[in-house]
Parts: C-alpha cells; sequence; structure tokens
C-alpha cells in the first residue's frame, strides 16, 4: 500500500526515511498549518497527496508557503503581571507564576468544559505535583529517574519530561484564553513570551520563569548525552530559542533508538 505523511520535524523524518514525507513549516501540533483555515488546510494535505503520484522513490518535499497569521508578537502581549518581590529563586518564580495562572486557567475550563492538562498521567488536581517534579528535575539534573511526588506516570523519563511541560503549557494557554481582549495569540507570540527574546547563549529577556526552567532543564539533558535526552531537548524547547538554533540534534548525529 502506497502511504504519504506530513512531517513537522525535517531531522526525524530524515532518520526514519518514510517512502514520501511532506515537510510543513508549522508549530508542532499544526500539520496543517492555520487552525481557522480550511482552505489552506485541504492545500496542504492535496500536495502531501499529491507525492503519491509524484514520488518514485523516497523523498521528503518541502512546503514552502507560510501559514497566514493569526496574531503576530507584535500585536499582543501577555496582560498578567509576573513579578513577585518575594520569589528570590528560579524555582520560586516558577510556582508564583503558576499560581497566579492557575484561577485564570480555571475560567477556560469551566468555560470550555474540557482540558488538554494530564498528558502526563497527572490529574487537573495534581498541578502543585507536575510544577514540584520540574522543579525536582532542574535542580537536580536527575532526567533519568522519575520524580516521585505521588502520581503514576504516563511515559518513561527522559520522554516524561516533554509531557511535564506540556502539562504546566496548558495552564498557560488556558490562562492567557481567559484574558479579556479580541484574538488569541498565534504560536510564535506564545513562545516570545514563554521564552523571551533568545542572545544566542541560552539566555532569555523578559521570558517567563517557565520558559528559563525549561532551558535549565535542557542543559541538562544536554549534559545527559543520551540519545533520548536529546530528542526530548529537541521537544522541549521551540525551534530558535535554545542557544540561538534548534534544540533538535543535528541531523550528522547518529540516533540509536535503545539509547
Amino acid at each position: 500500500m502506497a502511504t504519504t505523511s506530513i512531517s513537522l520535524i525535517r531531522e526525524q523524518s530524515e532518520k526514519v526515511g518514510p517512502p514520501r514525507a511532506l515537510w510543513v513549516p508549522y508549530a508542532l501540533g499544526r500539520p496543517l498549518g492555520s487552525a481557522a483555515d480550511p482552505e489552506f488546510q485541504k492545500a496542504v494535505l492535496r500536495a502531501s497527496f499529491g507525492l503519491l503520484a509524484t514520488a518514485t522513490e523516497p523523498t521528503i518535499e518541502d512546503y514552502s508557503i507560510e501559514a497566514p497569521e493569526e496574531a503576530g508578537p507584535g500585536v499582543w502581549a501577555c496582560p498578567l503581571n509576573f513579578d513577585d518581590p518575594t520569589a528570590n529563586s528560579l524555582e520560586s518564580r516558577f510556582r508564583s507564576e503558576v499560581a497566579r495562572m492557575r484561577p485564570w486557567s480555571a475560567e477556560t475550563r469551566e468555560a470550555r468544559g474540557r482540558t488538554l492538562f494530564g498528558v502526563s498521567g497527572a490529574a487537573i488536581d495534581q498541578i502543585d505535583e507536575v510544577v514540584e517534579a520540574l522543579v525536582s528535575i532542574a535542580q537536580s539534573g536527575d532526567v533519568r529517574n522519575a520524580p516521585e511526588v505521588g502520581i503514576e506516570w504516563a511515559f518513561p523519563m527522559p520522554l516524561l519530561i516533554r509531557h511535564l511541560s506540556d502539562d504546566v503549557r496548558t495552564i498557560y494557554h488556558e490562562a492567557i484564553a481567559a484574558q479579556p481582549g479580541a484574538g488569541a495569540p498565534n504560536h510564535d507570540a506564545l513562545n516570545h513570551w514563554i521564552f523571551g527574546e533568545n542572545t544566542g547563549k541560552g539566555m532569555t529577556d523578559k521570558g517567563t520563569a517557565y520558559g528559563e526552567l525549561l532551558l535549565t532543564i535542557a542543559d541538562h539533558l544536554t549534559a545527559s548525552e543520551s540519545d533520548a535526552a536529546l530528542m526530548t531537548r529537541g521537544f522541549l524547547v521551540p525551534e530558535g530559542f535554545y542557544k540561538g538554533g534548534s534544540a533538535f540534534p543535528s541531523t550528522n548525529v547518529p540516533i540509536n533508538p535503545d539509547n
């Protein structure tokens, strides 16, 4: 049976070597580009299906059409104030941030009647435990052993770190969705809000404590030198926000799936 696929991470597709893949320059979770433009989405699908007729050998074709803007970094600013003069460490600033997000995110969950929180295996009433798990990893540098906070995690380490981060990011996204004003920020705007403007040295300018904590954990993943850790680092930090470049390992580094 002939198959085709859509790739969001070109490096990963190059290693897997699928028969046909269309690489798209869109954010993780947005393989068809804009969430509110069905005609644009259909065009991406047609290009992917078109490979069935044109690709006669294993092929990764680039789809160079950018998705339409929804709300760019230049037209959106987070209305929440995170300044906490009592927080004197990265970990305490992170805890304070999440505490300020929680009531806003709860409003969004109530309005929607659903949430994406919980991919790590945590329940919605275990936000504090998820936060403490990430804090523990950042403080200890241990990216091999799962934090023991009373939760049966749905994934092993180090992949669990990605899903812990996804759960926290859901709280931040839900909090922003509850804010007054027209239009939601797009993926790039949210990344700039969370991670700030990258200096090229792994540091951030005016980002969140959450983003700074993720960069700290990314450094721990780098130090572990395991293939699984390096791939997790790529899922953890968006393109361009880790030391000025990609957090994924370079394509000339062999990946051992058993490591």
